[in-house]
């Protein structure tokens, strides 16, 4: 059974930068897609951003556009998520998934196959 392992996060101040790092044990989702999602207390969840493994290639949620990077480690099964320049409106958990598809646009509506548990990233203003 596969697993997302997550890490990373914390309590951060506006401006700041931060990385969170999700590793898939288990199997790999070299012809899929990992991401990631957030949600805020009382919100909807969000779509954040996603990377291709076949061709390294993101795409990201408006919101977060030009200040979260993915990246990836085809090698370590890993992906990264390095956010700067965070807003407090950026305060949420972050959940790592995946999908062994390469869908794109289901994967950003949601439709994953795996989920990682969660990483609290709180912005102070």
């Amino acid at each position: 059974q596969a697993q997302l392992v997550e890490s990373g996060g914390g309590l951060v101040q506006t401006g700041a930068s931060l990385s969170l790092s999700c590793a898939a044990v288990g199997r790999t989702f070299s012809g899929g897609i990992m991401g990631w999602f957030r949600q805020a207390p009382g919100a909807e969840r969000e779509f954040v951003g996603l990377i291709t493994f076949t061709s390294g290639s993101a795409i990201y949620g408006d919101s977060v556009k030009g200040r979260f990077t993915i990246s990836q480690d085809k090698g370590a099964n890993t992906i990264y998520l390095r956010m700067t320049n965070l807003k407090p409106e950026d305060t949420a958990v972050y959940y790592c998934a995946a999908a062994p598809s390469p869908w794109a646009v289901a994967f950003m509506t949601g439709n994953v196959d795996y989920w990682g548990q969660g990483t609290q990233v709180t912005v102070s203003s």
